[in-house]
């Protein structure tokens, strides 16, 4: 994923998870903040140390990362949006596909696709 395609500042972090609307199912909670001046879809990603080691969070990210990126490749993500993908406990026992389809669930909840 770009760099222009990500929450990096923990300013932002911050602003979205104040200001934003969150929505959530048993793997992931999502908030979401609408940004007009922007022309594309930001995304900060969190998994907490409470879910397992560095290579359990790192797996669990990139698997969130990959989900994402086959939705922006068909078109599905709405722009001018910041939004954060927190991920829960269960997520460390998920596969890909099953990380894609609770995502895709709480993307559709939240009305960002």
């Amino acid at each position: 994923m770009k760099k222009a395609y990500r929450v990096k500042k923990e300013a932002d972090f911050q602003k979205v998870f104040h200001q934003g609307k969150s929505v959530a199912n048993r793997q992931f909670v999502v908030y979401v903040l609408d940004k007009p001046d922007q022309n594309h879809f930001r995304v900060g990603i969190s998994v907490g140390k409470k879910i397992g080691n560095a290579p359990v969070r790192n797996a669990i990210k990139r698997k969130i990362r990959h989900a994402l990126m086959e939705f922006d490749q068909k078109s599905e993500l709405k722009h001018n949006k910041d939004f954060l993908v927190i991920a829960r406990k269960p997520t460390a026992d998920m596969s890909f596909f099953e990380v894609k389809k609770s995502l895709n669930h709480v993307l559709r909840l939240a009305k960002m696709m």
